[in-house]
């Protein structure tokens, strides 16, 4: 299987699929780049070239005890595009991997992107703050913390099933399929990485991150978005940006590349083609 080492050593796996303009995904937490399989497969089938790689920690990528914090995920994605040699990549994030592309091209400079895309992503700030007080409290976090330590499975399968799609609002008929999906891609992947890696969503500021950002910058964001909630979210972060779009959808859940990926796969295409 494909691996390319970080700059500390580290095996991540990617999958790199065609040829032509390349596309990069960055998944959420605490999945692997199989989370993006609908978009993979729709852009593959346009003639992009499309890579997606599992986060350290997560998915087939070597379990390591440390470094799961976003200057190790922005320099991992950084060896990632280097090692591919791409130019002219677009890169798409999903929550925690929307935080994960904003830090990266901060961090290491936009030679090597066009354009990027935020999918109800962790940025700007999810935790409540004096300056951010619109965040979630630190307590909600350390309570993710507290019941993936006592139990990662069955607190995996309780939030595929509820808040992450929606499926715990009234008259939505749950998907076991999808929530069997989730559950196995959080379980391929290290407790200890899913562990650290709340306190790498939550409290990482990107503030900073995304001001420096220059290239066109599509932030699309649910309003019905249970786990990063919209508010302080999406539109926070599109402001700061200084060539950013705010694509609102009525309704949609966290996990919409999923449960509403004809819609989502349709409005890329027309970003990575304006």
């Amino acid at each position: 299987m494909p691996y390319v080492t970080s700059p500390d050593g580290v095996e991540i796996f990617y999958k790199d699929w065609g040829s032509g303009r390349p596309i990069v995904f960055s998944h959420g937490w605490p999945l692997s780049g199989d989370d993006w399989d609908s978009q993979m497969l729709f852009f593959s089938r346009r003639g992009y070239r499309v890579i997606a790689h599992d986060r350290r920690g997560h998915g087939r990528s070597e379990q390591v005890s440390d470094g799961h914090d976003m200057d190790h995920y922005a320099d991992d994605l950084a060896a990632l595009t280097t090692a591919l040699d791409l130019r002219g990549a677009v890169h798409i994030g999903h929550s925690t991997g929307g935080g994960e592309v904003v830090h990266y091209i901060a961090r290491h400079g936009e030679d090597r992107v066009a354009k990027g895309v935020l999918i109800d992503a962790v940025p700007p700030l999810m935790v409540q703050t004096d300056a951010n007080p619109g965040g979630l409290p630190k307590s909600v976090f350390d309570d993710f913390q507290a019941q993936l330590a006592a139990n990662r499975s069955e607190f995996y399968r309780s939030v595929a099933a509820g808040p992450f799609y929606g499926f715990n609002r009234p008259g939505r008929e749950p998907s076991h399929a999808i929530i069997d999906n989730w559950w196995r891609q959080g379980m391929m992947g290290g407790a200890k990485a899913h562990y650290d890696g709340i306190v790498a969503f939550s409290q990482t500021d990107f503030t900073d991150d995304l001001k420096k950002i220059t290239v066109p910058m599509l932030v699309m964001h649910g309003d019905d978005d249970q786990i990063v909630p919209y508010a302080d979210s999406g539109p926070l972060s599109a402001k700061l940006l200084a060539n950013g779009t705010l694509k609102t959808y009525p309704g949609f859940p966290h996990g919409s590349p999923t449960t509403e990926a004809e819609t989502i796969n349709a409005d890329l295409l027309a970003f990575v083609q304006s």
